[in-house]
């Protein structure tokens, strides 16, 4: 392999991001427990400064022969996935210090999980897939149990760590067999291999179906979503905030590049997978929706509305295979992440702003169940409006993101002939109305007064989230537009 300076260039800003992270992982020992602030700053500025690298370098394509794809599909996620990361610092900022938890490591481990979902994006190579899903989910088993010595927190870092690396099982078990089928882990030589006749059909199926099940339970697909709910629950918010996001964003990544890129070129495997496709979007989004009506925790109830929103996003596999459709079709599901993303991070620093650091009879923080929000319209009409908003967004109701982004999907899938699948996204929308309006009836119809934590940073998150989550509506087609631009590269 020959290397250029274009193979270095294509790379600059995950190189960037890894160093920085390594080299604030040593300044940190420097820097005295009370100023921890400054390992915040540092980490916030080296996320902006990979963002602008991200945003400013040309992208050349296929680099490193073949095993990276500096491509418009790589930026685009990359973008998310580091505004992400400087929102989730954001949010850490000041909860940190009120929950007693804050040490300099948290935003090391922070960016080496930012770094790992970027790789994810650029992975042209099922081994590069491989490596980006480690490097993505070891800080974060970390940061899950960061509250320790809180048995709760402990709790979730182990099930996530024993499950994750169960998953990780089922990918390095699929990419042997696609090597075994087609002598190489290269998604261009898949194709190749496919397009020349010389592979193992059953092999390659098989092997597409474990990756399947393993980045699955990255992004929290049923039936591989048990680790969700109990995760979120444990886990510090804004390690929520940010693993809700952060790991949704890498897993699709990788999913999209990997079965659109790839695995389309085998017409079988396709035949195979859309109808096992149909069903774990249509299971995902009525299992989620459905279990979070009975959720009185509101972390809870938030991990399976993340399970339901992994259902409308897997809606954009199902055409994956049909030319006239699939680029809209991936295009609707890249805007819809991003929608997601802006309207969740929303979410959870309004959930921050009222959660205790001390624990209410069921031994869990006070402040986290939905009684709690009794009260708060009136009490904080900012944030009622805000979290109102956000709820519309998430039921996909006008005039928000929300709405746009299950528009999109919805029309993609009706094109490719997934009617049914386009119904049941339909009525899965409409049960989670009911959980999404309580919220909004409890903050503004029942009697309470919440206690509410006004933190700058907190606050300027909410507020600035509920109005991207309304402006950006009106420039949904623009947003598309871009959406669909980073795609082409991809067949």
């Amino acid at each position: 392999m020959n290397l250029t300076s274009t193979d270095y260039l294509s790379i600059l800003p995950l190189t960037v991001l890894a160093v920085w992270a390594s080299v604030l992982l040593v300044v940190d020992l420097f820097i005295p427990g009370p100023r921890k602030t400054w390992t915040a700053i540092l980490s916030a500025l080296g996320l902006l400064v990979t963002l602008v690298l991200t945003a400013i370098l040309p992208t050349p394509g296929l680099t490193f022969g073949g095993m990276i794809s500096a491509d418009g599909f790589a930026s685009f996620l990359s973008m998310i996935v580091l505004a992400s990361g400087m929102l989730g610092i954001a949010l850490s900022y000041d909860y940190l210090k009120r929950m007693g938890i804050e040490r300099g490591e948290y935003y090391t481990l922070m960016m080496f999980s930012i770094s790992g979902m970027v790789l994810m994006a650029y992975a042209a190579d099922l081994i590069v897939v491989f490596l980006a899903l480690e490097l993505l989910s070891i800080p974060l088993y970390v940061l899950a149990g960061f509250s320790r010595p809180r048995l709760d927190s402990e709790e979730s870092a182990l099930k996530y760590f024993l499950l994750g690396a169960f998953a990780s099982g089922f990918v390095v078990y699929g990419i042997a067999l696609a090597f075994g089928s087609t002598a190489t882990t290269s998604l261009e030589g898949i194709v190749a291999s496919v397009d020349g006749g010389t592979f193992n059909p059953t092999m390659l199926t098989i092997g597409a179906a474990l990756i399947l099940i393993g980045l699955g339970f990255k992004v929290g697909a049923v039936p591989f979503h048990m680790w969700t709910p109990d995760v979120y629950q444990g886990a510090p918010s804004t390690v929520t905030a940010f693993m809700a996001v952060g790991a949704k964003v890498g897993g699709f990544a990788a999913l999209l590049r990997v079965f659109v890129s790839a695995f389309s070129s085998h017409y079988t495997l396709i035949e195979d997978l859309t109808p096992v496709l149909w069903g774990v979007a249509a299971v995902t989004m009525i299992v989620g929706n459905v279990m979070a009506i009975s959720q009185k925790n509101i972390k809870r109830m938030l991990a399976y509305s993340s399970i339901a929103h992994a259902g409308y996003i897997l809606m954009a596999l199902v055409p994956f295979a049909q030319p006239d459709v699939a680029g809209d079709s991936i295009a609707a599901a890249l805007f819809y992440l991003l929608g997601f993303a802006i309207t969740s991070y929303g979410i959870w620093a309004v959930v921050m702003t009222l959660e205790n650091s001390e624990d209410g009879e069921d031994g869990l923080h006070k402040g986290l169940m939905l009684d709690d929000y009794a009260g708060l319209g009136r009490r904080s009409p900012g944030l009622g409006v805000a979290m109102t908003i956000f709820m519309l967004s998430f039921i996909g109701l006008p005039p928000t993101l929300g709405f746009a982004g299950k528009l999109f999907l919805f029309r993609t899938a009706l094109e490719g002939g997934f009617v049914g699948l386009a119904l049941i996204g339909v009525l899965t929308s409409l049960i989670s109305a009911y959980y999404y309006l309580r919220i909004v009836v409890i903050m503004y119809m029942q009697e309470g007064q919440p206690t509410v934590y006004r933190e700058r940073w907190l606050g300027v998150t909410a507020i600035a989230s509920a109005f991207c989550t309304v402006v950006l509506m009106f420039f949904a087609s623009p947003l598309l537009k871009w959406a669909a631009d980073s795609v082409l590269q991809l067949f």
